[in-house]
C-alpha cells in the first residue's frame, strides 16, 4: 500500500477563516505591513455576524488607539439621540445558502444560542457607537456587558426567512446604558414590520476607564419621538426598580414569603426522612442538575482579550436547554432569558465550570407548563483552591407542541429543595419573576 502513495495523495489544509492580513495572498505572511493587531482578530473565529460587527467596530478601535492609553480622558460630554447610536442587521437567510445553515437547528429554527452571541455583539457595538467622542487624542472608554435584564421569544424564528435585528442606546445613567433590541422577521413580505417582532432583548453596559478600570460617565442622551420617551421612561423606571430591590430583597423574602419557604422545605424533607412517601409528581432540585466544563481558548476572546460574553451566553443556553429536555422527558422550547448576571470577567486559559438545575415549574397552563432553569458558572482554579462566580443565567422553557402530542398525559414535575439555600433560591426567583408580570 505504502509504495502506491504519491504526492496527490496528500491533502494540504487551508483556514477557512478570512486571513487577518489585509491585502495578503498568504496567511503566514507575518511581515506583511497591513497585518491587523491582534487584539483585532478574534471575531472571525464566532459567527458571521459577530465578526462583521466586530470588523465595523475595530476600524474605530483601531483609528481611537492609536495614542497611548495614558492619553487623556473625554474632557466633555456630548449629547446624542436614540438614532444616532441606531444601528441594524440582517441575515439574508432566504438567499445565502450558507449562511442559513450556520444556524439551523434541528427544527429548521434559528439557533438560540448563536443569536445570544450575536444580540450580544450588536449591543456592544451600539454602546461604542454611542460612547465614541470621536476624538482621536483621548482614550477610549471600556465597554462590558453587565446583565441581560429580560429576552423574550414572541414566536419561532424560521431559518428559511430573512431575519432583522434592531438596536440603539434607550436609556443611560451616569456609567450605565441600555440598549434594546427588536428581532424581526415577517411571516410573508405583506406583513409591516412593527406586527413582526419575533424577540426583544434588552442589554445592560457599563463603562470602565481603560487606564485605571474605574467607573466612567458615558455620554447623555435625549429622547427625540414619543416612542424613545416612551422607552427612556421604562427604562428609568426599571432602574429605579433594580435599585429599590437590591435594597430590600432580604426583607422582602424575609417578611413576604416564609410560608412558601417552609412549605418548600417540608415538602424536601419528607424526600429525605420518609422517600417511600415522598410525591411521585415531584423531584428534589438536585436531582435535575447537569454540569459541564471547559478550558477557555484565545479562539473565544472578544477584542479587549477577555472571553466574549455572547459566548458565555451560547453554552449556558445549551446547558440549559440540554437540563430542560433531561427534566421534562420532551424536547423543551425556548420562551425567554429572565436574566443574565455578568459579575466578573472570565479570562483566556480560565477554567470554567457551568452548572445547571431546575429551580421550578408552573403549570397553571397545562397547555403550556413553565420549566425555570438556572446556570452558574465559576471560574475555578485548581491550584489556589479556589472557585471563584462569575455569571449567572435564568432561562425559561417550554414543553414543544408537537413532543407534548405525542406524549399526552405526561406531566411536568414539581421541583422541592432539600437545603435552605436552595429554598432561598427557589423563593427570590418566584419573587423576582412575579415582580416581572
Amino acid at each position: 500500500m505504502e509504495s502506491n502513495l504519491s504526492p496527490s495523495n496528500h491533502i494540504p489544509i487551508f483556514s477557512t477563516f478570512t486571513s487577518p492580513f489585509e491585502g495578503s495572498s498568504k496567511g503566514n505572511d507575518t511581515k506583511s505591513p497591513t497585518r491587523k493587531p491582534l487584539s483585532l482578530w478574534p471575531g472571525m473565529y464566532h459567527s458571521p455576524v459577530t465578526n462583521a460587527l466586530w470588523e465595523t467596530r475595530s476600524k474605530i478601535f483601531e483609528t481611537l488607539l492609536d495614542p497611548p492609553l495614558d492619553a487623556p480622558p473625554q474632557s466633555e460630554l456630548l449629547t446624542r439621540t436614540p438614532s444616532q447610536s441606531k444601528m441594524t442587521i440582517l441575515y439574508n437567510f432566504s438567499s445565502d445558502y450558507t449562511l442559513r445553515e450556520q444556524y439551523r437547528d434541528p427544527w429548521n429554527e434559528v439557533r438560540i444560542g448563536k443569536l445570544l452571541e450575536d444580540l450580544d455583539a450588536l449591543a456592544g457595538t451600539i454602546s461604542f457607537k454611542h460612547c465614541s467622542d470621536d476624538d482621536s487624542t483621548t482614550r477610549p472608554l471600556y465597554l462590558v456587558t453587565a446583565s441581560v435584564d429580560k429576552m423574550v421569544l414572541k414566536k419561532p424564528i424560521s431559518v428559511d426567512v430573512d431575519l432583522r435585528i434592531t438596536g440603539a442606546v434607550t436609556w443611560v445613567g451616569w456609567s450605565s446604558m441600555e440598549i434594546q433590541l427588536d428581532v424581526t422577521q415577517p411571516a410573508t413580505e405583506a406583513v409591516e414590520a412593527t406586527d413582526s417582532v419575533a424577540l426583544t432583548a434588552t442589554f445592560i453596559f457599563v463603562a470602565r476607564d481603560y487606564k485605571t478600570l474605574k467607573a466612567a460617565p458615558v455620554n447623555l442622551l435625549t429622547p427625540e419621538s414619543e416612542r424613545e420617551k416612551f422607552l427612556y421612561d421604562a427604562a428609568e423606571a426599571r432602574n429605579k426598580l433594580r435599585k429599590h430591590k437590591t435594597k430590600n430583597e432580604k426583607t422582602e423574602i424575609e417578611n413576604g414569603v416564609m410560608d412558601k419557604f417552609e412549605a418548600l422545605l417540608a415538602e424536601g424533607r419528607i424526600f429525605c426522612d420518609m422517600p417511600a412517601l415522598a410525591d411521585r409528581d415531584s423531584i428534589l432540585l438536585r436531582d435535575t442538575r447537569l454540569e459541564n466544563s471547559l478550558i477557555c481558548q484565545p479562539q473565544q476572546r472578544n477584542i479587549h482579550g477577555r472571553i466574549f460574553g455572547g459566548f458565555l451566553m451560547l453554552r449556558a443556553f445549551e446547558l440549559a436547554l440540554s437540563t430542560a429536555y433531561a427534566f421534562a422527558g420532551m424536547m423543551p422550547s425556548f420562551l425567554e432569558v429572565d436574566h443574565v448576571d455578568f459579575l466578573r470577567p472570565v479570562d483566556v486559559g480560565d477554567f470554567l465550570r457551568f452548572k445547571s438545575c431546575v429551580l421550578y415549574t408552573e403549570s397553571e397552563n397545562p397547555d403550556q407548563p413553565l420549566i425555570r432553569v438556572e446556570v452558574v458558572a465559576h471560574v475555578t482554579r485548581p491550584e489556589f483552591r479556589s472557585s471563584e462566580l462569575s455569571n449567572r443565567f435564568y432561562f425559561t422553557f417550554t414543553v414543544r407542541p408537537e413532543a407534548k402530542a405525542m406524549n399526552n398525559g405526561h406531566r411536568i414535575r414539581k421541583v422541592v429543595p432539600l437545603t435552605e439555600e436552595e429554598a432561598h433560591r427557589i423563593v427570590e426567583r418566584i419573587l423576582y419573576s412575579h415582580s416581572r408580570t
